[in-house]
């Protein structure tokens, strides 16, 4: 196998769902640098695959950088794995991916599912291009200032969000634009999986009356929301308002 890095997409939930190119790239590899090695060991056991594992998680990728780049300078070839999903996106590996660019090494792809694209489609708003927002800032006054972007961009926002600050969302976004349509999607792919469409306020309350007392946590494990384009007449008021220069910019960085 040709030394370098091999960045290796994985299920995000059914493990049914991993391809055989990258199965037969996890046989083939040296060692695999995982998010979680216990997680990915699930993963291997299930395709009865034996293999080096080596964490890289965000508190030590930047540690592992250059002994990745020994072995592979040595010869080694290296999968880049996470827990679901595509590395680098908006879990660990751009780090290591860019310092071997930089190097000049090797690098490949093997493309495997992404919660972004399976939510996006699932919700129905996508078809033109859209924007992928990751996390949100934790700091309420960040999150408002992000939240504001999105007021008249004519495309769909896909976020990800924690299930602890999935009701805080619903009342920011409340507060910006109620009647915006709202896509959410959970466990995707797995027994469990959920999809909630509404308008923002809508989802609000049926979460609120979810979570009862336990205002904390409405859903269970990650989630991904799809907030839907802003309406022509969104866009007309945020330019009459004088919000509509930075809407414009925000559409030509999407």
């Amino acid at each position: 196998m040709k030394p370098g890095i091999y960045i290796v997409g994985t299920p995000i939930g059914h493990l049914g769902d991993i391809s055989g190119r990258a199965l037969d790239t996890l046989r083939s590899v040296a060692f695999i640098l995982a998010e979680d090695t216990r997680h990915t060991h699930t993963l291997l056991q299930r395709y009865q695959i034996r293999a080096t594992l080596i964490s890289c998680h965000r508190f030590n990728e930047a540690s592992r950088v250059q002994m990745v780049m020994t072995k592979v300078k040595a010869g080694s070839a290296a999968a880049l794995v996470t827990n679901a999903g595509m590395p680098g996106v908006s879990d660990p590996g751009a780090r290591i991916v860019a310092a071997c660019r930089k190097e000049g090494l090797y690098i490949t792809v093997i493309p495997g599912p992404s919660s972004v694209t399976a939510a996006l489609a699932l919700s129905g708003f996508g078809g033109g291009g859209f924007l992928f927002d990751g996390f949100l800032p934790r700091k309420a006054g960040a999150r408002k200032r992000r939240l504001q972007e999105f007021r008249c961009l004519p495309l769909p926002v896909v976020l990800f969000e924690s299930p602890y600050r999935w009701l805080t969302l619903l009342a920011e976004m409340s507060e910006l634009f109620p009647q915006r349509e709202l896509f959410m999607a959970r466990e995707l792919t797995k027994m469990n999986e959920e999809c909630v469409w509404g308008t923002v306020v809508d989802l609000r309350d049926t979460f609120s009356h979810r979570a009862g007392q336990n205002t904390a946590r409405a859903v269970r494990g990650e989630l991904v929301a799809v907030l839907a384009p802003a309406s022509k007449a969104e866009q007309r008021f945020e330019k009459q308002a004088g919000g509509g220069a930075e809407g414009e910019g925000d559409s030509k960085r999407s």
